[in-house]
């Protein structure tokens, strides 16, 4: 396949899939960016043309990945020089109907489902690509595309996507967070927070061949009100860590009680 790239953005999710295509010796046009010194580091690493205005986007290449933070990207189709070219965004929580609205003619969603950090070499061959597209050509391009990079490619329309989206801020985001809540805690009892990382580990592993519904341990899923009285006066600093130890207690003993955990 020899589709030629240009690159709509250069942070950590443009970084990944720039680098990854020029790995696969697939010929990235352009990276454009806000920030002309952004978009030349990118630029420069993977053989292409940095450009910081819309209206320098040429018209030579097969396929436009704009990677930009979602709240951006309707400000970029509102002043894309051209309409007819196939275009498409990776961002998880919006619809394909955005390119309609301006009056673009080829287009799709090309979706990684994972977490990115710009410093942080990453295999994209396991990472789930979801692809939408507005007509059978541009879905199967668009899926070839994927192909160049992964191994797992999934259907995924707007609605299925939106819902993905949602469930991955619980499975990967929100975890990160009680994360930075436990350093929190164990810092203020002068802790090395890394004693927690094998327990990390094996939580998250168990998960590749169970259910998490059959995995819950802890205080909550034991209903051991003792233990959960202690452990909400010992956050009595951190009023709003109390609450979301005692929402989470409590969704988990909900469930317990009807028979979903």
């Amino acid at each position: 396949m020899s589709t030629t790239i240009s690159i709509i953005g250069s942070g950590n999710v443009a970084n990944h899939l720039g680098k990854a295509f020029y790995q696969k010796r697939l010929t990235i046009k352009q990276v454009y960016s806000q920030s002309i010194e952004n978009a030349t580091v990118l630029a420069q690493q993977i053989n292409a043309t940095p450009i910081a205005n819309l209206d320098a986007i040429k018209p030579d290449a097969d396929c436009y990945i704009i990677s930009i933070k979602d709240d951006a990207i309707e400000s970029v189709l509102e002043h894309f020089p051209f309409k007819n070219k196939l275009i498409a965004h990776t961002a998880g929580g919006l619809s394909i109907e955005v390119f309609k609205k301006y009056g673009f003619t080829n287009y799709g969603v090309f979706y990684p489902l994972q977490t990115f950090s710009k410093n942080k070499k990453l295999d994209l061959s396991a990472v789930p690509f979801c692809i939408e597209a507005n007509n059978e050509l541009n879905q199967n391009l668009l899926t070839q595309l994927a192909q160049q990079l992964s191994n797992s490619i999934y259907p995924i329309d707007s609605e299925q996507r939106k819902t993905l989206h949602v469930a991955a801020v619980f499975a990967c985001n929100f975890p990160n967070y009680l994360y930075h809540i436990a350093e929190k805690i164990t810092a203020q009892q002068n802790m090395d927070f890394n004693i927690l990382k094998p327990l990390i580990q094996e939580t998250a592993e168990k998960i590749i061949t169970h259910s998490p519904s059959d995995t819950q341990t802890g205080p909550a899923i034991r209903n051991d009100q003792e233990i959960i009285k202690n452990h909400i006066q010992m956050l009595a600093d951190f009023k709003d860590y109390q609450d979301i130890y005692q929402l989470l207690t409590n969704s988990i003993i909900k469930e317990k009680t009807n028979g979903e955990l």
